[in-house]
């Protein structure tokens, strides 16, 4: 597999508000010449690695304010007869979407639109002759705290039942926990933010995102849903395992269902726009404040401290709105995954380093933890004291 295309993204010299504000992006000991020495160390061997494991293709972006942003194109779209994946190449997010959908429910708490701490049936009249009355919060529904059983009706996203048919069944369920006192991830339940988004403030979640986050941040390939990914012949197809190769699989809709949730459509080009919002360099897009809010740690996750790969290195595990919140190896990390067939993606925010990361796969491998924690622990040891 040979990298095909580079771009280099230049980024402003200053920020109105990054979460590294405190603290120097980097020692003084760390110059351009490590820092590209570093990124090109590491995409050598991440090339080398999606090769070996015959990855079908794979989209990396890399932001650092000081530095030229990077996004890389690897491989191909489909394993037999494919084009060449480029920066503007679109992937399927699958859950990483939380993380747009966290983001934009923090601004417009910020801008006053929603409030966070409110009970849902403020927004969802639906929940008033439900065993949530009153208990169960708007946040409750971002961090995965809503007390129900993990993943709970994601077989029915699975089948060919509606969504508002989920989400009446799904009311009826008895939660296991008081809201706010057990984590259990879900997406029917989170997906119902973008619901209490268009009853707070009178707009569809697609028209916010597309309108509000989309446009004004340039990712210009960026869309939600199934008609967004397959509107032109430049997106990644999912890819299964089977019989010791890859094999092209049929791109399904059924997630797509929970868009919120799990329906965001991005190219390399796209997530670098976005690690740079979540970096602070579009405070007119998100807020500090939105920022700041949308990391708070309100569930603590346990089971994530002893993930494959991940548990060498995780101390602490928090949910807060649509982000992950780690102590990795001492280092505070922002991160979310996401994994529906055919694809598998990672997004990575360091704050105290000022740096963002993304990788997007086409295949349903593993690998995408090796690759993500490696880049972590070299950009770590880059940043120690000489």
């Amino acid at each position: 597999m040979k990298m095909k295309f580079l771009v280099i993204l230049f980024v402003a010299a200053f920020s109105a508000f990054s979460y590294a504000e405190q603290q120097p992006p980097f020692t003084e000991a760390t110059d351009a010449k490590q820092w590209h020495r570093f990124v090109d160390n590491y995409v050598a061997s991440l090339e080398r690695q999606l090769e070996q494991k015959k990855v079908p293709g794979a989209a990396l972006s890399i932001v650092h304010p000081d530095f030229p942003s990077i996004a890389l194109g690897f491989g191909k779209t489909k394993i037999r007869k494919g084009r060449q994946v480029d920066v503007n190449t679109r992937f399927r997010l699958a859950s990483v979407s939380k993380t747009f959908t966290g983001s934009l429910a923090a601004k417009l708490a910020a801008q006053g639109v929603l409030n966070l701490d409110a009970p849902v049936q403020k927004y969802l009249p639906a929940f008033n002759d439900t065993v949530y009355r009153d208990n169960l919060k708007v946040a409750h529904l971002l961090s995965h705290s809503s007390g129900l059983v993990p993943n709970a009706y994601d077989n029915l996203i699975e089948s060919r039942m509606d969504y508002p048919d989920i989400v009446s069944k799904l009311l009826k369920v008895e939660p296991l926990c008081t809201p706010g006192q057990c984590y259990g991830y879900q997406n029917v339940m989170f997906a119902m933010v973008g619901d209490v988004i268009r009853n707070a403030s009178g707009l569809e979640y697609e028209t916010w995102m597309q309108e509000f986050i989309f446009k004004p941040l340039r990712m210009r390939h960026a869309s939600i849903g199934y008609e967004g990914m397959v509107r032109d012949e430049n997106f990644a197809y999912p890819h299964v395992r089977g019989r010791k190769r890859w094999h092209t699989a049929r791109l399904k809709k059924n997630y797509y269902k929970v868009s919120p949730a799990a329906g965001v459509n991005a190219s390399a080009a796209d997530m670098v726009q976005w690690l740079k919002a979540q970096l602070g360099m579009y405070p007119s897009v998100l807020p500090p404040e939105a920022l700041q809010a949308q990391v708070r740690p309100y569930t603590v996750t346990k089971k994530e401290r002893y993930r494959r790969v991940w548990r060498k290195h995780v101390n602490e595990a928090h949910y807060g709105l649509g982000w992950r919140i780690y102590d990795y190896d001492d280092e505070t990390i922002f991160y979310h995954s996401g994994w529906v067939q055919g694809y598998r993606t990672d997004i990575v925010v360091i704050p105290r380093l000022n740096v963002g990361f993304s990788l997007l796969l086409n295949a349903e491998t593993g690998l995408i933890n090796e690759l993500t924690t490696q880049f972590l622990d070299q950009l770590l040891a880059m940043s120690q004291p000489a």
